[in-house]
């Protein structure tokens, strides 16, 4: 809507692409609850009725939205050493879960995933047959490594902090206010570790994924 309340004029040459895209931004700004295909057509310039002639329903219209950020996770290259190129996917997942944290536990969700995810997933799973991974250790590596990169992403967009340089402060605060001598582990962990200056969360992550990696290749190794 303009600031006087009318409606926007429509946008020439409308498009699924078009329409997903802006799902997809006001996702990233408001939350999944902010697209309603009422707010959607308001800001695209036309009757909700319209898109329906691009997505045949919502549920049409969250598996192109979550297609499209499996679009934006970088894929494994052929030929890339199996463990560089899971590294190099979580980490590209990562940062696509920061720019989309509304993605989150719904990137598996799709009953009709698009091109876009199949091709993340076949480019996931050759990477690992291609180095030897049977069939049920290539579900195996999946399954874990997706539960650690979508848990870490979740915990890491949850933390009361935004700025690792908070972190410490927070974490005084904290002990502020509760009584640490009921909870001496808790005590000592906090002020030799979190409090420290430097501590950053986020560089949890590749120590997580390369245990993983680990005791995967341990796995591929004694088949």
């Amino acid at each position: 809507m303009t600031q006087s309340g009318t409606r926007k004029p429509a946008r020439a040459g409308l498009s699924r692409d078009r329409v997903v895209e802006v799902a997809v931004t006001m996702a990233d700004a408001g939350g999944l609850e902010s697209v309603t295909m009422r707010r959607l057509g308001t800001e695209l310039g036309v009757e909700a009725m319209s898109l329906y002639k691009h997505v045949a329903n919502k549920g049409a219209l969250l598996d192109a939205m979550i297609d499209r950020v499996h679009s934006e996770i970088t894929l494994p290259v052929p030929g890339t050493p199996w463990r560089r190129a899971m590294q190099q996917r979580a980490g590209s997942i990562r940062e696509v879960l920061a720019r989309h944290p509304w993605a989150n536990g719904r990137m598996a969700s799709s009953t009709s995933p698009g091109p876009a995810t199949l091709r993340h997933h076949d480019a996931v799973i050759g990477t690992l047959r291609d180095a030897g991974f049977p069939l049920v250790l290539v579900a195996h590596a999946f399954s874990a490594l997706d539960a650690y990169i979508y848990g870490f992403a979740l915990v890491e967009k949850s933390l009361p902090v935004d700025e690792p340089a908070q972190t410490a402060a927070v974490a005084a605060d904290m002990a502020r206010r509760l009584p640490l001598d009921a909870y001496p582990h808790l005590a000592e962990f906090s002020a030799e570790h979190i409090m420290r200056a430097g501590y950053d969360y986020g560089k949890e992550f590749p120590f997580g994924l390369d245990v993983i990696l680990d005791g995967l290749e341990r796995a591929r190794r004694s088949t």
